[in-house]
């Protein structure tokens, strides 16, 4: 028997109908091995970049859209990949984004010179962003109940993990392949891994049946891509002067996304279907903040990453796996606060994400002092336990805040609202990977002083945490004050205006 015939549910089946999936905790494994190789390439390119300059005579501006290429792609498909998961079939639509995953590493790990690398990277990207929100989606569609809060704890590990192992997992690669073209196994690792969970998830994951619903607004599709593309280009080229040349990309881009709304609200009008129901951030509780918390969240948390890398490596001349390493306390802990935030957060809620981001504030605030006062000898390692208090904090910020800003989202529209949280991440992590770093390289440039730079770019990382921190405590006391239950019950789920109009 395989997982498509057990937990099956069609489009129009009510949300009361959940029947377990006896494969469900496998297909999560498989799910989450895809997403982690796909959230890891954002970050683990990075520490490869010199070799890869060195080896295929590339300029700076060239082999920086190794990495920001990727990133951009990666976000313009999330939300149109969602909205087709859901009207089509998630399972075939992941394997199909995974195999072509698979296949684009390997054309980047073969590339002969950096143009071609590049097109590998985007179409890579763009495979990655059609992978992204079936995880979410099929985590919804596979648990309910204490169950969803344990998966999107590990996928909320999974993410924290990813992001954070990346330029250790780097780091380790090229010391481990050698030679000038060692930067190549830096792709070529994903293709067992990807073939691997191809197979296992044909066998695993659930088949979606359709039921007429493969409606997408493609006039939708054009404006959203359009009003994506302008408020990160200008991101992704920030180090070869974007922001500077291309500033009034942000003003278009807000007008594209503005036009792209009133769009969306004139299809639920008549009752057609919107490629992004506007009703997730009105109607569906929780959903607006926790997509607000998570944006906010990675500002702060994607640019640290960097920061880090150019401190440690510049500053202080460690090795790429050295500097991976000394960030490492903080993954670790991330990694195992997750897990077991996700058993906690149906009973604790939104607090867990508010006393989350109080021990990121900690021990990111803790290290930048540490970095700045301590003797440079011993600093990264006597901020070793600061970080790792910022770590457990993280961790029980993302994983919480995943699964409450979903949890009411209707199983139908799983895949566009996953793809609109995720969109709101990847916008947030390329503002904190272009400004993070250039407030880093503004204080150097001025007094050559690593300490004091990177003490600024830190503040600057905990200025968008306390904002996160803010919202998410405004959510947390205003659920107190109306003492509205946590979960919500079945009568009010099936009530919601979005499930009624949806279903």
């Amino acid at each position: 028997m395989t997982a498509s015939a057990a937990g099956d549910r069609g489009p129009g089946a009510r949300e009361d109908e959940y029947r377990p999936d006896p494969h469900r905790w496998r297909a999560l494994w498989v799910t989450l091995v895809a997403g982690f190789m796909s959230l890891l390439d954002v970050t683990i390119v990075a520490v490869a970049l010199p070799t890869v300059q060195e080896d295929l005579d590339a300029s700076p501006a060239q082999v920086q859209w190794v990495v920001s290429g990727y990133t951009l792609t990666f976000a313009l498909a999330l939300v149109t990949a969602g909205r087709l998961g859901d009207a089509l079939d998630r399972r075939r639509i992941f394997l199909f984004a995974l195999c072509g995953f698979v296949v684009f590493s390997a054309a980047c790990g073969a590339a002969p010179d950096i143009t071609l690398l590049v097109v590998a990277r985007l179409a890579q990207g763009l495979a990655a962003g059609f992978m992204a929100p079936q995880n979410s989606a099929l985590i919804q569609q596979l648990f309910r109940g204490a169950e969803r809060g344990r998966a999107f704890g590990y996928f909320g590990a999974t993410v924290g993990i990813s992001s954070a192992s990346g330029p250790i997992i780097g780091g380790a690669l090229l010391a481990l392949a050698g030679g000038q073209d060692g930067w190549r196994w830096v792709f070529y690792v994903n293709v067992p891994i990807g073939v691997l969970a191809v197979l296992l998830g044909r066998r695993l994951l659930p088949r979606t049946r359709r039921s007429g619903r493969g409606q997408v607004d493609v006039p939708g599709v054009v404006l959203l891509g359009l009003g994506v593309f302008a408020l990160m280009y200008p991101l992704v080229q920030a180090e070869s002067g974007g922001l500077a040349r291309l500033w009034w990309m942000f003003p278009l881009g807000a007008l594209v996304l503005a036009v792209f709304v009133r769009r969306q609200y004139r299809l639920v009008a008549r009752d057609s279907k919107p490629l992004l129901d506007p009703r997730l951030f009105t109607t569906v509780r929780g959903y607006a903040v926790g997509a607000g918390v998570g944006t906010l969240y990675f500002i702060g948390f994607s640019g640290v990453w960097l920061v880090f890398a150019l401190f440690y490596q510049h500053g202080l001349g460690f090795s790429p796996l050295r500097s991976g390493l000394a960030v490492t306390p903080f993954a670790l802990g991330s990694a195992g606060a997750a897990v077991v935030a996700g058993r906690l957060v149906d009973r604790l809620g939104r607090l867990l994400t508010v006393c989350g981001l109080a021990g990121v504030i900690v021990g990111l605030g803790g290290t930048a002092l540490l970095l700045r006062f301590a003797p440079l000898d011993v600093a990264p390692w006597v901020a070793a336990p600061v970080l790792f208090i910022g770590g457990v904090g993280s961790g029980f910020v993302v994983s919480p805040n995943i699964t409450m800003t979903l949890r009411d989202v209707p199983v139908r529209m799983a895949g566009a609202a996953g793809g609109a949280l995720q969109t709101g991440q990847r916008l947030g992590a390329a503002v904190g990977t272009a400004a993070l770093p250039g407030l880093f390289y503004l204080v150097l440039g001025r007094s050559d002083d690593y300490e004091g730079a990177v003490v600024v770019a830190l503040g600057a990382a905990l200025v968008m945490m306390l904002a996160s921190l803010a919202l998410a405590a405004f959510d947390f006391r205003r659920d107190r004050r109306t003492r509205e239950p946590h979960r919500r019950c079945p009568e009010e789920v099936a009530n919601d205006p979005v499930h009624a109009r949806q279903g």
